[in-house]
């Protein structure tokens, strides 16, 4: 009886690992390779259509890859649109700076015309945050995939879960580890911040008290001009400037060579410098693009795989703004269908920096 036992162990264990990664609760790369082999390039044709028209879409898209990771994990959940408005989407960190949603419509419109009911909305939003990153930084990788997309979208989730412009730095860094990000990813990922706009309410208090000019420590007195005049104490709903100031198209590390002249936009941007640990790294990135890059890559291969669904959890959407019938609803706080996986991202972590 002990042989037989242990002859089925053995069997379920060789079984085990030659099954698909995605199998075992894992991403893999060219998990579309077969039954959608054109889903990568389709949503790349997307990104880079929507690029020609406005650059500034490439920003957009990878925030929303991060802002959707950070909320219930990679599951597309941002994407999801609530009749009564209490989704993701609708949460003040979210709207209405949040954008590229019809981007992603348009590219799943293409995958589904090719591939019906095969790729997954969370997927396509990874695909065009590398597409975005390419396009504006030159820096390409793999993304594995096999993501499958969630059925609940809550505005409070958002709201518990984003860290905000006005962060500490050990705010910032428990967040992260929140979400299995160390105190380096953070930094490394804040580097986004090098592309893309930001509306006024995001730093007004940095640079007014009421009625009041004012210039928050960490921010150059000239910088804090230039906002006042950009941002008067009671701005326009809509106006917005460049986080990065220099080269705000460009993925580069520009945005760490500002913060050490004061012109880090954000109260959180100035922890960076301030906080000895993190400024150490700000040096560093600072010193070596090419460093830099390598880093935010892989970093973004893990933010990636952060509670992800696979296999036979959640669903794949028709319509990335609404769940399929028959699944929970955005509106029913509470129930949920979807549940996460949160395994070990170590294979993933390797395939960002091969």
């Amino acid at each position: 009886m002990d042989r037989m036992v242990a002859a089925v162990v053995a069997l379920v264990v060789v079984v085990c690992l030659r099954l698909p990664a995605v199998a075992r609760g894992q991403l893999q790369v060219g998990f579309y390779n077969t039954s959608c082999p054109n889903a990568e390039s389709l949503v790349q044709q997307a990104v880079a259509s929507a690029f020609a028209n406005d650059s500034g879409i490439a920003a957009g898209l990878i925030r929303l890859h991060f802002h959707d990771c950070f909320v219930r994990g990679c599951d597309a959940s941002v994407l999801l649109v609530s009749a009564n408005g209490t989704a993701e989407r609708d949460a003040a960190p979210n709207k209405p700076s949040l954008r590229g949603f019809e981007v992603i419509d348009a590219a799943k419109a293409a995958v589904e015309k090719s591939c019906a009911r095969t790729v997954s909305c969370a997927d396509i939003v990874a695909f065009a945050a590398r597409d975005s990153i390419n396009l504006t930084g030159q820096a390409s990788y793999q993304v594995p995939s096999g993501r499958r997309d969630g059925n609940f979208s809550l505005d409070q989730d958002a709201r518990d879960n984003l860290p905000p412009p006005t962060f500490t730095a050990q705010q910032l860094v428990d967040r992260f580890a929140n979400k299995t990000l160390t105190a380096e990813e953070m930094v490394i990922l804040s580097g986004a911040h090098t592309v893309g706009r930001s509306f006024c309410s995001s730093f007004l208090p940095r640079i007014w008290n009421n009625t009041t000019p004012i210039v928050d420590a960490g921010l150059s007195p000239a910088y804090a001009t230039l906002l006042q005049t950009l941002c008067p104490s009671t701005p326009n709903a809509t106006t917005t400037t460049a986080v990065d100031p220099s080269t705000p198209a460009v993925l580069d590390n520009n945005y760490y060579k500002l913060l050490s002249l004061n012109l880090g936009l954000f109260f959180s941007d100035n922890q960076l410098r301030t906080n000895a640990t993190l400024n150490t790294s700000v040096n560093s990135f600072s010193a070596n693009e090419t460093l830099w890059k390598e880093k935010f890559v892989a970093a973004m291969v893990k933010m990636g795989n952060i509670e992800v669904l696979t296999g036979t959890q959640g669903q794949i959407r028709l319509n990335c703004s609404v769940v399929n019938n028959g699944s929970s609803s955005v509106a029913a706080p509470g129930i949920e269908m979807a549940h996460h996986y949160s395994g070990s991202t170590a294979s993933i972590e390797n395939i960002a920096t091969s």
